[in-house]
């Protein structure tokens, strides 16, 4: 998935914001504009602005708590010690194409979750 470069810019002042939150710091335009630096971009004051005014009492904490995970971790499957008999097999990769469906479905669904979240934060940090 591609972000455009408008959203990419506003993550990097979210994750700003995040990063002085993390680390206990309070968030203030003097606070974002510093990290945006030190990562090499140029800070638009407007910008820092408006997202300090956004999360003006904004539980930053309950907030990330209900956004949904970009990723969840893939459990692998353990080595075989022995190769299957040829008619398990057969039957083995049925199960495996089937859970590879399955598996693709919840990835999409994964990902719709995780659009949802990206566009809550987006409409919760303006």
């Amino acid at each position: 998935m591609e972000l455009s470069k408008e959203v990419t810019v506003e993550m990097e002042y979210i994750y700003a914001a995040l990063l002085l939150h993390n680390a206990q710091k309070e968030i203030t335009e003097d606070g974002v504009t510093g990290i945006l630096k030190a990562a090499g971009v140029e800070a638009d004051k407007g910008r820092v602005k408006a997202l300090i005014s956004a999360l003006h009492g904004v539980n930053i904490k309950e907030a990330v708590a209900q956004a949904q995970p970009a990723y969840a971790p893939v459990a692998m499957a353990p080595v075989a010690a022995a190769a299957p008999a040829p008619a398990a097999a057969a039957a083995e990769a049925g199960k495996k194409e089937k859970k590879a469906k399955e598996a693709e479905k919840e990835e999409a669904a994964e990902e719709a979750k995780e659009q949802a979240g990206m566009e809550g934060l987006s409409a919760l940090f303006g």
